[in-house]
C-alpha cells in the first residue's frame, strides 16, 4: 500500500518537523491577510495553475494540521473510549437497581458531539448571522419601494438605500462562504474520524463478528454509511436554521399583513406532517435498500476475487444475472423512495403558493378595505421566496436525519461488536516451553461446537514441530488457537515471545516486493540478502523489471503462487520473531525449491534453526527431520512424539506408517541434498534459463489509476442522455419550461394587480372589490397548474434517471466481465469497486438531481433577465459585461475544479483498496502485531483523499465569492436604476425588478455552480463509461457453434503455438507442437516460470494466441465462442475459490443436477460424511471465500465441481497441493477411475502425482524439451530425470506408485 502512497508524490507529513515541509505545498491560509482569507484570494495560485495545465497531486495545497487525520482520529478515539466507559458505568449502576440487564449501547453521536462541538457552535453562529442578513434585504427593498412612491423624498436617501442593499448582500456572501467552508471541512473531519474508528475496529473483530459482518457490509459501512454521516453533518444546521427562518419570515409577514399570516401558518402546520410521514416511509425503504446494497457489494467483491474461476467455468452470465437481480431490487426501493420524494416536491412547491394564497385571502376577508399595494406585495413575495428555501430544505434534512439514524445504528452495531479477547492467551508467560496447551478446547463461536478438544501439548523452545493429519483434522485451527484467533472454551494457553505467521493462502500486499518482505521493519542489508537467498528469491529479482522495487500487485497476482508463498515466508523470516507458525508453505512450490526452503530456512541448518517452528505439512518425507511430530485427528491430538517413537506406536497410524516406510525406501531429504556437483551445475544453468523465461512471460505490474485530463467529453453526457431516454429528456424540458413560465406569470400577475390597485384607489374602490376575488382566483389557478407541472417534471425525471441508472450499471458490469484476466491482474479491486459504489451512487442520486437543478436554474436566469430588462431597459447595459465575466470566471475555474474532482476520485481508490487488503489479511497483521502500523497507513491514504477534498472545498468557495460579488453588482445596478428613474417608474415595476435582482444573484451563482457540479460529477459518469472502450475478450458465443457432443474423443493438438501476455512482452510459449491421444493421461512439468500454467491458460483462451493454433477434436478453438469452449473443458484449479452461499450453490450454481448426483460426487470426493454431519447439509452456508472450511476441504469441493461437469478433457493444475498424502492418494484413485475415459492434463509440483501418466511433457523457458513416457524420460537422463532425482523418486517407488 505504501507504493500507492508514493504514487501521489512527496507530501507534507505532520509527523515531520515543520521546517522540513515544502513551503510551496503547505497551505498559506494561516499566513494570509484578512481580506485574502474572506475572499479566498490565497487560493488563486492553484486556480491559475489549473487554467494553464492539468493539475497534479503535487500542485495542491496541504491540509492545515488541525484538519488532518493524524490530529482528528486520536481526539475522536479518546472521546469514543470515554463514551464506552461511561456506558459501562451506567450499565453497572442500572444493574444494581434493576434485575434486567441494560442493553444501552455507547452512543456514536454523543462521542462526535464531544469531539466537534466547538466547531459546530462556531458554524452555527455564522449561519445565524447569514440568516439575519438574508431578511435584511427585503426590508431595505421595502424602503426603496416606499421611496419611489413618494417623489418628494427624491434625493440621497435612495442612493443610501441602494448602497445599504449592496453592503448587506456582500456581507451575506462573505459570511455564508465562511460558513460553507467550515461546515464542509468539519463534515469531512467527522467522516475521517469515524472511518478511522471503523478501520481500527476491523483489526480487533473476533471471528464471530467477522461472520456477522461480511466484507461487503464493512466496505459499505465505510463508503455509504460514513458518507451519509458526513452529508448529515454538512446539513445539520438546517435542522434549527429552517425553523428559525420560517419563524423570522412569519414575524415579518405579520408586520405586513397582520393576523392574516396565521392562515399561512395553518397551511404549514397541515402540510409539514404529511412530509414527515413520507420521510418515515422513506426511512424504511432506505434501510431495506442498504441491506440490498451490502449484498451487492459483497457479491461484486467475491466475483472480482474469483474472476478467473468464473471465466474458466463460463459462469459469468449466471453471476451477472445474480448481481443484476440484486441491483433491480435496490432500484425498486429507490423508485418507491423517489416517488415519495415526488409527492414531497409537489407539496413543497405548493407550500409558498398555498401560504401566500391563504394569507392574501384571509387578509381581504379580515377587512374589505385592505389593499395589496406594491410595498406589501413585493415585500411579502420576497419573504415568501425566502420562506420557500427552508421549506424546501426541511423535508430533505428530515429525510437525511432518518437515513443518518439508520447509518448510526449500523455503525454502532459494528463498533460495539465483539472483539478478540487478549486475555484468552498468556502471552507474557515465562517458563521452559515456548507454547503450552493445558486441557484446552476451542471453537470459532463461544456457543458453537468445539473444533479443537482437550489439547494437552508442550512445545519446547527452539523445537521444530511437524503437524500432520487428514483434511479437516484441525491442523490450521491449532495455529489459529496459538494466535488467539479462536474462542477459548476451557483450559490454559501459554505463548512465550513474538510470533511470525505464514498463512496457507499467501497474503500479499499491493506494494513492492521489498516492502512486502520488510513489512515495516528497518532495513538490514546483510540479513535481507541472506533472507532473499535462503527463500530462493534472488534469481526472481534479477528478472523482475525493477528488482525488489517491482510492485507485485494486489494479492500478488503478478507473480506465481509459488513466488507468493516464498515472499510470505521471507516476510516471516525477516521479522526476527521467536515463534514461527508455518501453515503448509511448501505445498505451492516446486520440489527442488521446497527442498531449498527447508534446508536453508526451516530445517536444523536453516536461518530459523534456533527458533521455535511449527510446520503444518502434508509432505511426510520431512517428518524424520522434526524434533516433535503432532498428529491431529478430529480436532484432538491423536499422537505426539519424535519420529522414531511414532513409528513404533502404529496403533492408530497404520496409513502414516505405510507412507513413511515407503518414503524411507526413497532417498531421504538429506540424501537428496547430496546430489553430484555435476547435477548441481546443471541445475544452476537450468535455473538461470528458467528465470530468464520470466522476462518472456507474465511480466505484469500494477497500473496506477488513470486520471483523465481536460473537459469531460460531450459524448459521455450524450451517453447518459441516451440511457435516460430521449422521450423522457424532451418531456423533462417541456415540464420545466412550463413551470418556469407559470412562475413568471404569477409574479407579473401580482405586479399588474398591485399597479391596478394603486389606480383603483384613486377612482372607484367599489369596482375594485368586485374584481379582487377574480384576481386572487387567477393567481391560485396559476399556482395550481405550476404545481402539476412540477409534479409531472419530477415524475418524468425519476423515470428517466432510474432507466439511466440501470442501463449504465448493466453496461459497467457487462464491460467488467468481458475484460481479459490480465486487466484484473494489473488493476486493483479498489479501483473497480469504487466505480460500483461511489460513482454509481453519484449516478443514482446526484447527477440527475444536478441536471434538474441546472435546467430549472437556466430557465430561471433567462426569465429573470427578461423580466428585469422589461421593467428597466437600461439594465441590459450592465447585463452583458457581468454575464461575460460570469462565463469567464466559470471557464477559468472549471479547468481546476474538474481536475481536483478527478484527483479526489482517484485518491478514493487507495482508501478502499487498503481497507479491502486489510480485511483479507487481518489474521497476518494481528499475528505480527502490526495493527498500529496499518492504522497509520490508513491515516496516510485517508489524508491524501482529504487533501483533494480540502482543495475542492476551497476552490468552490473561491468561485462563489467572485460570482456572488458579480451578482451583487447587478443588485446594485437595478437599485440605482430604480432610484434614478424616481417617480417616472411605477413602484410595482420597481418592486418587481429589485425582487428579481435579489433573486438573480442566487440564480446566476447557482447556475454556474451547478454547471461546474454537473461537469465534476460527470467525472463519475466518465469513470463508469471508461471500460466501454477497453480491449475485451473474444465474444462468449459466436455464430459458429460446435456440435453438442464435442469433444467426444479428447484429442488435443498444439501446432506451432505461440503466446504472450501482452503485445510489448516476449513470447511466453514458443513453437509448442504436440498431440495427445484420446483418453490419454499427460503430465506437464517444469521449473518455476517454464510455462506450465500458461499452457493451461491457452487451452481456455485466457491467454490468446500470438501464432499457431490449438485443435480439439478437429475444431480450431479460436473459431468458436469462449463459452462454447470453456463449458466443454474441465479444470481443478490450484487455488480453491468458493463463493458465499449454500454448499449446493457452490457445487452447482446453474442448478443442473439432482441432489442424488451431488451426494454421489461428495462421496467420491470423501466429503459425504463431513457434509452429512453439518446441520443444514447441502444447504450449509459457506462464508465469504469459504473461510469456514479448511483449504483442503475447499480443494475437495473443487474436485466435486469437476466430477459434476465431467467433460472429455480435464486439466489438473496442482489440484491436490493442499490435502494430505493419504487423501491425495484416494483422490488420485477417484480421478483415475471417474475420468478413465477422459484426456487428463496434469500440472504438478508433486512429481509423484504424474509418475503414472502415459506421457510427460517437460517445459523449459516456454519450449517443449521432452515429451515421452516417464520411464523413457528417466532412461534418457534429461531434465525430467534431474527433477525426479531431486524429488527423491526412485524407479521402485515409481513402479509401486503406478500400481497403487
Amino acid at each position: 500500500m505504501l507504493s500507492s502512497l508514493r504514487s501521489w508524490g512527496a507530501r507534507c507529513s505532520y509527523r515531520r518537523v515543520r521546517g522540513e515541509l515544502d513551503a510551496q505545498k503547505c497551505s498559506p491560509e494561516k499566513s494570509a491577510s484578512f481580506f485574502s482569507k474572506v475572499t479566498y484570494s490565497w487560493f488563486s495560485r492553484v486556480i491559475a495553475l489549473g487554467y494553464k495545465r492539468p493539475l497534479e497531486r503535487e500542485d495542491l495545497f496541504e491540509l492545515n494540521e488541525s484538519d488532518s487525520s493524524y490530529t482528528v482520529c486520536p481526539i475522536f478515539e479518546k472521546q469514543w473510549r470515554k463514551e464506552v466507559l461511561r456506558t459501562k458505568e451506567r450499565q453497572k449502576v442500572k444493574a444494581s437497581f434493576h434485575k434486567e440487564a441494560d442493553t444501552t449501547k455507547p452512543s456514536l453521536l454523543y462521542a462526535l458531539w464531544n469531539t466537534f462541538k466547538s466547531v459546530l457552535i462556531q458554524v452555527a453562529l455564522l449561519k445565524v448571522f447569514a440568516d439575519i442578513l438574508s431578511f435584511t434585504s427585503p426590508l431595505i427593498m421595502k424602503q426603496m419601494i416606499i421611496f419611489c412612491e413618494h417623489s418628494s423624498d427624491f434625493g440621497w436617501n435612495g442612493y443610501g438605500y441602494a448602497m445599504a442593499l449592496f453592503v448587506v448582500v456582500c456581507s451575506q456572501t462573505l459570511i455564508l462562504q465562511q460558513y460553507q467552508r467550515f461546515n464542509m471541512l468539519n463534515s469531512a473531519k467527522v467522516k475521517t474520524a469515524v472511518n478511522g474508528l471503523v478501520y481500527k475496529k476491523v483489526l480487533l473483530l473476533s471471528n464471530v463478528s467477522r461472520q456477522k459482518f461480511s466484507t461487503g457490509e464493512i466496505i459499505n459501512l465505510m463508503s455509504a454509511d460514513v458518507q451519509q454521516l458526513m452529508d448529515m453533518t454538512s446539513n445539520l444546521n438546517l435542522l434549527w436554521s429552517a425553523p428559525f427562518q420560517i419563524l423570522m419570515a412569519i414575524s415579518l409577514l405579520w408586520q405586513e399583513l397582520g393576523p392574516a399570516v396565521l392562515a399561512g401558518l395553518a397551511v404549514l402546520v397541515f402540510v409539514i406532517p404529511i412530509n414527515a410521514l413520507a420521510a418515515t416511509k422513506i426511512k424504511k425503504l432506505k434501510k431495506s435498500q442498504r441491506k440490498i446494497k451490502d449484498k451487492q457489494i459483497k457479491l461484486l467483491k467475491e466475483i472480482l476475487h474469483g474472476i478467473k474461476i468464473l471465466k474458466l467455468y463460463a459462469w459469468e452470465p449466471f453471476y451477472k444475472n445474480k448481481v443484476i437481480k440484486i441491483r433491480d431490487q435496490e432500484l425498486e426501493f429507490q423508485k418507491s423512495a423517489r416517488y415519495l420524494t415526488v409527492f414531497s416536491m409537489l407539496t413543497l412547491t405548493c407550500i409558498p403558493f398555498l401560504v401566500s394564497l391563504a394569507t392574501f385571502r384571509v387578509y381581504f376577508l379580515l377587512n374589505e378595505e385592505n389593499i395589496l399595494t406594491a410595498t406589501k406585495v413585493f415585500t411579502s413575495m420576497s419573504l415568501f421566496n425566502i420562506l420557500r428555501i427552508p421549506l424546501f430544505e426541511l423535508p430533505t434534512v428530515i429525510s437525511a436525519v432518518v437515513q443518518t439514524r439508520i447509518s448510526l445504528g449500523r455503525l454502532e452495531d459494528f463498533l460495539n461488536a465483539k472483539e478478540l479477547l487478549p486475555q484468552s492467551i498468556e502471552t507474557k508467560y515465562i517458563g521452559d516451553h515456548a507454547i503450552g496447551f493445558t486441557d484446552a478446547s476451542f471453537s470459532w463461536d463461544k456457543r458453537g461446537i468445539p473444533v479443537l478438544k482437550d489439547l494437552n501439548l508442550k512445545i519446547p523452545e527452539g523445537a521444530l514441530v511437524g503437524v500432520v493429519g487428514q483434511v479437516g483434522s484441525g491442523k490450521s485451527s491449532m495455529l489459529s488457537a496459538i494466535l488467539g484467533e479462536m474462542e477459548k472454551l476451557t483450559g490454559v494457553v501459554q505463548r512465550k515471545g513474538s510470533v511470525a505467521y505464514v498463512s496457507q493462502q499467501a497474503w500479499i500486499q499491493n506494494c513492492t516486493l521489498q516492502e512486502n518482505i520488510l513489512f515495516g521493519s528497518v532495513m538490514n542489508e546483510e540479513f535481507y540478502e541472506q533472507v532473499l537467498e535462503a527463500c530462493a528469491l534472488l534469481p526472481d529479482l534479477q528478472q523482475l523489471p525493477k528488482g525488489d522495487q517491482t510492485e507485485i500487485g494486489e494479492r500478488g497476482v503478478t507473480i506465481s503462487g509459488g513466488q507468493q508463498h516464498r515472499v510470505s515466508l521471507a516476510r516471516a523470516v525477516y521479522s526476527g520473531a521467536d515463534i514461527y507458525l508455518l501453515d503448509d508453505p511448501l505445498s505451492a512450490v516446486d520440489v527442488h525449491v521446497g527442498k531449498q526452503l527447508f534446508e536453508k530456512v526451516i530445517g536444523s541448518l536453516g536461518l530459523l534453526k534456533n527458533k521455535t517452528r511449527i510446520l503444518v505439512t502434508h509432505n511426510l518425507t520431512l517428518l524424520p527431520q522434526m524434533d516433535l511430530i503432532v498428529v491431529m485427528e478430529s480436532g484432538r491430538v491423536a499422537q505426539m512424539g519424535p519420529y522414531q517413537e511414532l513409528l513404533s506406536e502404529t496403533k492408530n497410524l497404520t496409513n502414516l506408517h505405510q507412507v513413511i516406510s515407503e518414503e524411507e525406501k526413497a532417498p531421504a531429504l538429506k540424501q537428496v541434498s547430496a546430489v553430484s556437483s555435476r547435477t548441481r551445475r546443471k541445475d544452476q544453468i537450468l535455473e538461470q534459463k528458467v528465470r530468464s523465461s520470466l522476462d518472456q512471460g507474465k511480466q505484469l505490474s500494477m497500473k496506477k489509476e488513470k486520471i483523465a485530463v481536460g473537459r469531460v467529453k460531450f459524448s459521455i453526457i450524450l451517453q447518459y442522455l441516451q440511457a435516460f431516454g430521449w422521450l423522457w429528456v424532451w418531456l423533462t424540458m417541456f415540464t420545466y419550461l412550463g413551470q418556469n413560465l407559470l412562475s413568471i406569470g404569477q409574479n407579473l400577475w401580482l405586479s399588474a394587480w398591485a399597479k391596478e390597485a394603486k389606480y383603483m384607489t384613486m377612482n372607484e374602490f367599489t369596482e375594485w372589490k368586485q374584481v379582487r376575488s377574480n384576481k386572487l382566483n387567477v393567481y391560485g389557478l396559476l399556482g395550481l397548474i405550476k404545481g402539476l407541472f412540477v409534479c409531472s417534471g419530477a415524475y418524468v425525471i425519476t423515470r428517466g434517471s432510474l432507466s439511466a441508472s440501470r442501463t449504465l450499471y448493466v453496461q459497467l458490469l457487462n464491460n467488467v466481465l468481458h475484460l481479459p484476466i490480465q486487466f484484473f491482474e494489473t488493476n486493483s479491486t479498489g479501483q473497480i469497486i469504487s466505480r460500483f459504489t461511489k460513482d454509481i451512487f453519484i449516478l443514482d442520486l446526484r447527477l440527475h438531481y444536478y441536471l434538474r437543478l441546472w435546467l430549472n436554474c437556466t430557465l430561471d436566469v433567462i426569465g429573470t433577465i427578461l423580466v428585469i430588462v422589461g421593467a428597466l431597459p437600461l439594465f441590459i447595459l450592465g447585463i452583458f459585461p457581468v454575464v461575460f465575466f460570469y462565463f469567464s470566471i466559470q471557464r477559468y475555474y472549471v479547468a481546476s475544479s474538474r481536475q481536483i474532482r478527478r484527483l479526489t476520485g482517484a485518491s478514493r481508490s487507495p482508501v478502499i483498496s487498503h481497507f479491502s487488503e486489510t480485511l483479507s489479511g487481518v489474521s497476518t497483521i494481528r499475528a505480527f502485531g502490526h495493527e498500529q502500523r496499518f492504522i497509520q497507513q490508513n491515516k496516510e491514504v485517508v489524508n491524501e483523499n482529504l487533501v483533494c477534498f480540502y482543495n475542492n472545498v476551497i476552490s468552490g468557495r473561491w468561485l462563489s465569492v467572485r460570482l456572488e460579488f458579480l451578482g451583487n453588482l447587478l443588485v446594485l445596478l437595478a437599485a440605482l436604476l430604480a432610484v434614478l428613474a424616481g417617480n417616472s417608474t411605477d413602484s410595482a415595476i420597481v418592486g418587481l425588478s429589485i425582487s428579481y435582482a435579489l433573486n438573480i444573484t442566487h440564480s446566476l451563482n447557482f447556475w454556474v455552480k451547478k454547471t461546474s457540479e454537473i461537469e465534476t460529477n460527470a467525472v463519475s459518469l466518465e469513470r463508469v463509461c471508461e471500460y466501454e472502450n477497453m480491449v475485451k475478450e473474444s465474444p462468449w458465443i459466436t455464430s459458429r457453434r460446435p456440435p453438442l457432443q464435442w469433444p467426444n474423443k479428447g484429442v488435443v493438438e498444439f501446432i506451432n503455438y505461440q503466446a504472450r501476455y501482452r503485445d510489448d512482452l516476449s513470447l511466453a510459449l514458443q513453437d509448442i507442437t504436440f498431440q495427445t491421444h484420446g483418453e490419454e493421461k499427460i503430465g506437464i512439468v517444469g521449473r518455476t516460470g517454464a510455462g506450465k500454467s500458461t499452457l493451461s491458460n491457452c487451452l481456455f483462451r485466457i491467454v490468446e494466441r500470438a501464432g499457431g493454433k490449438i485443435i480439439i477434436d478437429g475444431i480450431d478453438i479460436s473459431t468458436i465462442g469462449l463459452h462454447d469452449l470453456r463449458s466443454k473443458l474441465n479444470i481443478i484449479p490450484q487455488h480453491p475459490i468458493l463463493f458465499s452461499g449454500t454448499l449446493q450453490m457452490n457445487l452447482d450454481p446453474l442448478n443442473k443436477y439432482s441432489d442424488s448426483k451431488l451426494w454421489k460426487v461428495l462421496e467420491l470426493c470423501h466429503l459425504k460424511e463431513f457434509v452429512q454431519s453439518l446441520p443444514e447439509k447441502l444447504l450449509y452456508e459457506i462464508s465469504e471465500g469459504g473461510e469456514n472450511l479448511s483449504v483442503g476441504q475447499r480443494q475437495l469441493l473443487c474436485l466435486a465441481r469437476a466430477l459434476l461437469r465431467k467433460t472429455k478433457i480435464l486439466i489438473l493444475d496442482e489440484a491436490t497441493a493442499s490435502i494430505d498424502f493419504e487423501t491425495d492418494k484416494l483422490v488420485q484413485t477417484t480421478i483415475r477411475k471417474e475420468f478413465s475415459d477422459c484426456t487428463i492434463l496434469t500440472i504438478a509440483h508433486r512429481l509423484q502425482s504424474i509418475t503414472d501418466s502415459d506421457r510427460v511433457l517437460v517445459l523449459d523457458s516456454g519450449r517443449i524439451v521432452e515429451f515421452e513416457a516417464p520411464q523413457k524420460l528417466i532412461h534418457q537422463k534429461g531434465l525430467f530425470y534431474e527433477m525426479t532425482t531431486e524429488a527423491g523418486i526412485t524407479q521402485d517407488s515409481r513402479t509401486k506408485h503406478k500400481f497403487l
